[in-house]
């Protein structure tokens, strides 16, 4: 009896202290559907990020409890995390390809079957006239649209850096890059541009880091690779206004080939610069 109180009191502590270490936090608790144990696991995983914000979910009343930081993250950005795991909550409706992916008996009845949608709203700042729908839509897409245009124009600038073969102004711009990457605020993402930034954003961030750091051009260009691809599954993803063009070079990556995005169909080779600045091709078109 003693050790299982023990026991409680160590649990106890140890979720105080990991409050403790989110700032500003604040706690709402909403419903979130699920079926057992492992929903459980799965739920809270997707709640939970070290000092920005904490899910506790309980099997038996359906509710979770949600600490954030609330300088930082809001409520419904967690809840869209945990829909994106394939759980339905009060704030949005997972979609059906994460629903099924979920183990047989995690399976809970769905009261609806529409896919995960952003709200337009955040807590504490709605918006109230006579076409406020629409006003939120508007809101919502100009602050997407603001964020990534940043993220794919300096992209743009560090492959212009590369086609000149100045590494200097390549590492510049990986940092401003970087600083766009870092000012992403997923919850003013679409469902399907932050369903792909979940994906890609610790590979999109990682390899921006790396062309900061080093100005060595060759190294650089290795960096942008990786780089390139997830940039291409975003782009994709973004659905952009105006046209951008996929290209491929064969020769570059050792003979394996590579890939890089352009905003003209022109070939302008990251990779190899004036010394083969025609080699490759279009090989995608991207349009809205």
């Amino acid at each position: 009896m003693k050790a299982i109180i023990l026991m409680a009191v160590a649990g106890l502590l140890s979720t105080t202290v990991t409050y403790a270490q989110i700032k500003n936090a604040k706690t709402e608790t909403i419903k979130v559907y699920g079926n057992c144990g492992m929903c459980e696991k799965t739920i809270e995983k997707a709640g939970s990020k070290s000092k920005l914000y904490k899910t506790d979910w309980n099997e038996d009343t359906k509710m979770a409890s949600i600490t954030y930081e609330s300088k930082k993250t809001t409520a419904d950005a967690v809840l869209k995390n945990i829909a994106l795991s394939g759980y339905d909550n009060a704030s949005f409706l997972a979609p059906d390809e994460a629903y099924n992916k979920l183990h047989g008996c995690c399976k809970y009845d769905r009261e609806s079957k529409t896919a995960v949608a952003v709200n337009n709203t955040t807590p504490g700042n709605t918006m109230q006239d006579h076409d406020g729908h629409s006003q939120g839509n508007a809101n919502v897409n100009m602050q997407e649209a603001s964020q990534l245009k940043a993220v794919f124009g300096n992209y743009f600038l560090l492959k212009d850096a590369l086609v000149k073969t100045d590494g200097s102004t390549a590492s510049s711009s990986g940092a401003a890059l970087l600083s766009a990457l870092d000012a992403v605020e997923m919850e003013k993402l679409k469902p399907d541009d932050d369903t792909v930034w979940m994906k890609v954003e610790k590979a999109l961030k990682t390899g921006a880091q790396h062309i900061k750091e080093n100005k060595d051009i060759e190294q650089q260009r290795e960096h942008f690779i990786a780089l390139s691809k997830n940039m291409y599954e975003l782009i994709k993803a973004s659905k952009l206004t105006e046209t951008v063009y996929y290209q491929f070079c064969p020769m570059a990556n050792d003979g394996k080939g590579a890939n890089w995005l352009s905003k003209e169909s022109a070939v302008k080779n990251p990779y190899y610069g004036s010394q083969m600045l025609s080699c490759g091709k279009v090989v995608e078109t991207i349009k809205q």
